[in-house]
């Protein structure tokens, strides 16, 4: 190639780029518009926008997008035939063709439906669209699979309730398993589903006695589970006054009934952490009522006390579902070991170890396996980059990203993650890998960090575990004296970096600090202006705030990340009156969020000490000792 004609390809080239810059920023624009068209539902605006949108243009589909969830509330399906015969391949027909099929199903259009249900992947089928399936599987004389998995303290969609419905109508389910599941519903306190369930199956359910419990009568079936009802609610406020009742009627209830309602009670007490309390209970409840979370947290009842033989007992007899969890494998090999049944606990504990979990941190170091994090033996190369980065789904998460970024809307980028996520699916290692490099140098962050930890053989620590913005945070940890491998573990489990990150609740940034967690340290710091969303200012407040609670907590790091999510004050009210080891601790948090939460950031601050090269701790070394309330 001659050097004229170079420097007029690269004139070319540059005159070619600067021409489509304007275009794509007016596409940009007029994507916003479309999005601001849907929100405020001006349906001929948004068709226009849709029409005229150029189709070199990476989201040219999204406005469709838009008019035909608009479409879908209309049951206009000509329109959503219309855009699954012109977008055939992403999230956004899968979205599209589920919704379609809920409402398929809710009108009994089984002959759309059945030829709509083929063409949607199994993993892109929420509950109610799998529903919706089983019931057509149910009309074609085929049973529907794992109809127990309502029996759980959760309200369903209409269309599983429609299940339930027609399953009960064809004797699928006998009338023992009706009153379980409504009976579960009151436990709930979903009081409109247990009726509607009731009412449909013909089952006696006293609602008269629903509003009035204690004047109910023992001497219906109908009454009795009004009883229980009154019994249940009661406990919420007042355990006392609920096993009193539950006493003075228990003589007039039928066993499963009463054998409900001891369950209940037990599993109230042991979220309260009285723990002896919950264990007299659990020995009275009906194991075959017992719920996951019932099971759950006998499991807990007996650890929190350290009733070693009871717990062992209890992993043992849980459902196969829950026992083969790696919490409970992990729990229960613990539990042989200080039975003096060590033999018994290694297989146990290598189940346990299978993945890069808190649990499985915990198991390897039980097995005598210290941590390690070494790099990746091969890297995604040159070529397997570009072509991850040549996929239209990542061309069009990567567009949303950016004008997310620019013009601060944050469900656009809510719309990257979706596709992004859906272009992960059935990739080998080095894809997986190709992806997350594209997402550490594009700083998206969380699907970097997605990619990553979804590898299965090749794994490259330094981006399940990456460290952006490592100068503000090094100097602050250092400046405040906090393990930076600790700050980088929570903020991971925060906001995975997303430096925009705003909880439902309002807490924003890479530390996610509510406003007046925030303008109280800021006080404290003599900061007489700052700005939360600022990644330094940020940085700063959190890593001031997080050292604070822990010294506030006798030094200790497990209390102070529990504290950090959930207060000072609900942390102290976790400990107990002796020394508790912090594994039993975190075990026993009666918050689900917070209990996750701390696991996770341990686990995350091990990773993150191995990489960086500090002293090996163990995790479990990490977790230390809670000291006594």
């Amino acid at each position: 190639m001659t050097r004229s004609f170079s420097i007029f390809r690269t004139l070319s080239l540059a005159l070619t780029l600067a021409a489509a810059l304007p275009a794509q920023a007016g596409n940009n624009e007029d994507l916003l518009a479309a999005r601001e068209a849907y929100r405020s539902n001006d349906l001929g605006k948004l068709a226009s926008i849709a029409a005229a949108m150029p189709a070199s243009y990476a989201l040219h589909d999204y406005p469709s997008y838009w008019l035909t969830l608009k479409a879908l509330d209309r049951d206009n399906d000509g329109q959503v035939v219309g855009f699954l015969n012109t977008v055939r391949e992403g999230w956004m027909p899968e979205k599209i063709r589920n919704e379609w099929l809920k409402k398929l199903g809710k009108r009994e259009d089984w002959g759309s439906f059945s030829a709509e249900w083929k063409k949607l992947p199994e993993e892109a089928r929420d509950e109610e669209s799998t529903c919706y399936g089983q019931l057509q599987d149910l009309r074609q004389g085929r049973k529907p699979d794992d109809l127990n998995r309502f029996l759980e303290m959760r309200p369903a969609p209409d269309g599983c309730n429609q299940l339930l419905t027609a399953a009960a109508a064809q004797g699928m389910l006998s009338q023992d398993w009706l009153w379980r599941r409504v009976r579960l519903l009151l436990a709930g306190n979903y009081l409109s589903q247990a009726r509607q369930l009731a009412d449909a199956t013909n089952l006696p359910l006293d609602n008269a006695a629903l509003s009035n419990p204690a004047a109910a009568s023992p001497a219906t079936a109908g009454g009795q589970e009004a009883i229980l009802y009154g019994i249940v609610s009661k406990a919420r406020s007042d355990s006392n006054a609920a096993v009193s009742r539950l006493l003075s009627v228990e003589g007039a209830l039928s066993k499963d009934r009463s054998g409900f309602a001891w369950g209940q009670l037990a599993l109230l007490s042991a979220r309260k952490q009285l723990m002896a309390q919950a264990l007299q209970w659990y020995a009275k409840a009906d194991p075959q009522q017992l719920t996951t979370e019932q099971w759950e947290w006998w499991a807990r009842a007996a650890l929190r006390g350290e009733q070693w033989a009871q717990l062992e007992q209890i992993t043992r007899a849980m459902p196969a579902a829950v026992a083969s969890k790696p919490a409970w494998q992990y729990w229960r090999a613990r539990s042989l070991k200080q039975l003096g049944r060590g033999s018994e606990a290694p297989a146990l504990f290598a189940k346990a170890s299978i993945g890069h979990h808190y649990y499985a941190l915990l198991s390897l170091e039980e097995l005598g396996n210290a941590l390690s994090t070494p790099a990746s033996k091969t890297g995604p190369s040159a070529a397997d980059i570009s072509a991850m980065r040549a996929n239209p789904a990542i061309q069009r998460a990567l567009a949303l990203l950016d004008i997310s970024n620019s013009a601060g809307k944050p469900e656009l980028r809510s719309d990257a993650q979706r596709e992004w996520r859906w272009a992960m699916r059935g990739r080998n290692d080095m894809e997986l890998l190709a992806a997350a490099e594209i997402g550490r140098r594009e700083a998206f962050y969380d699907m970097a960090i997605y990619s990553a930890e979804r590898t299965k053989e090749e794994h490259d620590y330094s981006l399940r575990y990456l460290t952006p913005y490592r100068d503000i945070t090094q100097r602050y940890a250092r400046q405040l004296d906090v393990d930076d491998a600790w700050v980088y573990g929570l903020i991971r489990q925060e906001s995975r970096f997303i430096i925009a990150a705003r909880s439902g609740v309002g807490a924003s940034g890479l530390m996610q600090l509510m406003p007046a967690t925030a303008k109280w340290v800021a006080k404290k710091m003599g900061l007489t202006s700052y700005s939360v969303t600022d990644i330094d200012t940020n940085v700063q407040l959190g890593t001031w705030y997080l050292r604070y609670v822990r010294d506030s907590l006798s030094g200790n790091e497990v209390m102070a990340t529990a504290a950090y999510n959930a207060g000072p004050g609900r942390a102290r009210a976790w400990q107990d009156g002796r020394p508790l080891d912090g594994t039993i601790y975190a075990e026993t948090i009666p918050f689900g969020e917070t209990r996750d939460y701390v696991q996770k950031v341990m686990a995350n601050a091990a990773y993150y000490a191995s990489t960086f090269g500090h002293a090996n701790i163990s995790l479990k070394t990490r977790m230390g000792t809670i000291p006594a309330r």
